[in-house]
């Protein structure tokens, strides 16, 4: 769809990933299969924690609890559209509709960044500190790292979205992404955005970058404390740590390569945006659930308790 130089657009042109209709309908299929899961498998995290007296009342898992409603509202951000989009012939997106999917992507995405933040404090804390634990990571400071979070994100996407909603757009609509984003909605506008270019790259691609390294700072001052503690504590902290790692490497991977360097001469590669907004929010249930005894008993008591109450 062309739109005339001389007025502003109203929508935008979305590639998607396929232009054959077999592997349009294939693509569906499979994403709303991974849509499905994704919701199912981060549901069932959120109901078990919220039911669940025991890990309800335990940080990691109420912060798991978090990063799972976190997982599934992001995923919700982009996936639908997208899977829709899979049985369109033309894939388009309002401008306003454009600029809300980029306001909650990096609110959800700047809140789940805080949270992990959080849940790597709370492994430092457990593994460390073990008897200040529960007086350390209370209620009142759980509460306040989830608000946090919240408020992080929220000015984190805001501190883009107010410069990105005043720019004009009259000239290319099409967007080679399959859902849309600061760094190539950014470059469709028509005037200067240097300086624009550079607060993305310092506010989301920086941040991340940053934040994964602090992560892995924090994560490997765990594992010296505790070898420094008791040798036979490291391959238990290796264990207690493990998920954690893969699912921050998983988060923040994309997130530094799209962010980082978004405005290069490539386009972005848009594996690397299903694998932000579809496989991560997938693999998270997996990760947490099949690895973590505590998870899975909980699991069978609510199952046993449902089944006798009928």
């Amino acid at each position: 769809m062309d739109m005339k130089n001389s007025s502003m657009i109203s929508e935008f042109v979305l590639l998607g990933i396929s232009s054959s209709w077999a592997l349009e309908i294939f693509f569906f299929f499979m994403f709303l299969l991974a849509y499905a899961a994704i919701m199912a498998g981060n549901l069932l995290i959120v109901i078990t924690v919220t039911f669940d007296s025991h890990l309800h009342s335990t940080p990691m898992y109420f912060l798991l609890g978090n990063l799972s409603f976190l997982d599934m509202s992001l995923s919700t951000i982009t996936t639908p559209q997208m899977i829709i989009d899979f049985l369109r012939e033309n894939k388009t997106i309002t401008l306003w509709g454009c600029m809300a999917q980029m306001f909650f992507l990096h609110f959800l995405g700047g809140s789940e960044m805080t949270l992990l933040l959080v849940m790597a404090v709370d492994r430092y804390v457990a593994i460390c500190k073990p008897l200040h634990y529960t007086a350390i990571m209370n209620r009142r400071v759980l509460l306040c790292s989830v608000l946090l979070s919240w408020a992080v994100g929220f000015v984190h996407t805001m501190s883009q979205m107010v410069f990105m909603v005043t720019l004009p757009f009259c000239g290319p609509n099409v967007v080679d992404n399959i859902f849309c984003d600061l760094p190539l909605v950014l470059k469709l506008a028509c005037t200067e955005t240097y300086v624009l270019e550079l607060l993305v790259i310092a506010d989301s691609g920086l941040l991340s970058f940053i934040c994964f390294v602090l992560l892995l700072i924090s994560y490997t001052v765990i594992l010296v404390t505790v070898r420094r503690q008791s040798s036979g504590g490291l391959s238990k902290a290796l264990s207690t740590l493990s998920a954690h790692i893969t699912v921050v490497t998983l988060f923040f991977g994309p997130c530094i390569f799209i962010y980082a360097w978004p405005f290069s001469s490539f386009s972005v590669d848009k594996f690397l945006s299903v694998f932000y907004s579809v496989i991560t929010p997938l693999l998270n249930p997996i990760i947490y659930t099949l690895r973590n005894q505590e998870m899975k008993s909980a699991m069978k008591r609510l199952r046993i308790q449902h089944i006798s109450s009928r």
